[in-house]
């Protein structure tokens, strides 16, 4: 019973040991993507080191927001919840690579550090924040998607929060928020309410049994 549950692909999966290779396997993925973009800031400069950059974050972005609600197959408010825990369960498999690791080679720059405060104490707790929060709203959308049209396309879904994190940066930096300007700082954290408005959307008119 429970394998021919498991082999639908109609239903969410939750499964515990499968939340938990999922987690590993996005920590990795994550800690991949750290060291590509702290590699670009160390050993480029100019339009090529920004550029460079803003593919990499674009990337990761998408692969973090959309990978585990495909994983969960989220339908339900529980595909949504293994997503969102796959998410935490990543920050935390990245963190441990980041202590065990990165950082006793000497991976950040100082300017990585300064993000950081130059203290796990903040830099953590911020990245178990967003690790959870982005698989979380990804999910969301396309579960939504999933009621509104039967099927879900996480590129489109992250193709509207990208056109409206850009939307909300350049609001930031026309409103002269503090710290915005025009830079990939400035758009990184502009993704968050862009990727919270695409999911309100994406809900406007689903109906739920």
């Amino acid at each position: 019973m429970a394998t021919a549950v498991e082999l639908q692909g109609d239903v969410d999966r939750t499964d515990i040991p499968f939340i938990v290779r999922s987690s590993v396997q996005l920590g990795l993925l994550e800690s991949a993507f750290v060291v590509l973009m702290s590699l670009a800031s160390r050993f480029l400069s100019g339009p090529v080191e920004t550029i460079l950059l803003a593919v990499l974050l674009v990337i990761g972005l998408a692969l973090v927001s959309g990978l585990p609600g495909l994983w969960t197959r989220a339908r339900t408010i529980e595909g949504i919840a293994g997503a969102a825990g796959i998410g935490l369960g990543a920050a935390a498999a990245y963190l441990l690579v980041d202590v065990a690791l990165l950082q006793p080679i000497g991976i950040y720059t100082n300017r990585w550090r300064e993000l950081g405060g130059g203290s796990n104490w903040w830099y953590h707790p911020v990245w178990w924040m967003v690790g959870t929060f982005l698989p979380w709203l990804g999910a969301w959308m396309q579960a939504n998607q999933l009621v509104k049209s039967g099927s879900a396309s996480p590129l489109a879904a992250f193709a509207t929060a990208l056109v409206l994190a850009i939307v909300c940066a350049i609001v930031a930096v026309l409103v002269h928020f503090p710290r915005a300007g025009w830079n990939l700082g400035t758009f990184g954290v502009a993704f968050l309410p862009g990727l919270a408005l695409a999911t309100l959307f994406s809900g406007l008119g689903a109906r739920r049994a």
